[in-house]
């Protein structure tokens, strides 16, 4: 078993610092660094660059606003590792924020589709930490 929380594997990864920052901004840390279980669609770098300019600075601004929401749609219940993942092709699933993601499935590789109707490519899966498990993600989730 992993001996660091979800936070600090991240961080330790190096490629979601934009993610950290945000889940400073916006207070998550520590429900992050809780107990758990959760598992974490982690957004990298890159996919916070990808939103449209501007986008990533207006969130940070008011962070327990629409940044609470959108980092908590990057997190369900549980842990649910890659090889229940792949059983739930065209199945919803539930987010700590409320509202659902779409999970696809086609051979090997599995999407998420979002509220607003956007589909992001999980590109890893099953990073272990003490509290729960990291899938990684190349675009961010919207609620709306």
């Amino acid at each position: 078993m992993a001996s660091a929380d979800i936070v600090d594997t991240a961080v330790a990864a190096g490629d979601f610092t934009t993610l950290a920052a945000a889940l400073t901004a916006a207070e998550l840390v520590d429900t992050l660094k809780g107990e758990g279980p959760f598992t974490v669609f982690a957004p990298t770098d890159a996919a916070f660059a990808a939103l449209p300019a501007g986008t990533g600075d207006t969130l940070l601004k008011g962070p327990k606003g629409d940044l609470t929401q959108i980092l908590t749609y990057h997190v369900v219940p549980g842990k649910v590792r890659a090889a229940d993942v792949v059983k739930l092709d065209g199945q919803k699933v539930k987010t700590v924020q409320g509202a659902e993601l779409t999970v696809g499935v086609d051979g090997d590789k599995v999407t998420l589709t979002d509220a607003a109707g956007n589909t992001v490519n999980v590109t890893a899966t099953d990073v272990e930490a003490s509290n729960g498990v990291i899938h990684v993600i190349d675009g961010v989730l919207m609620p709306e």
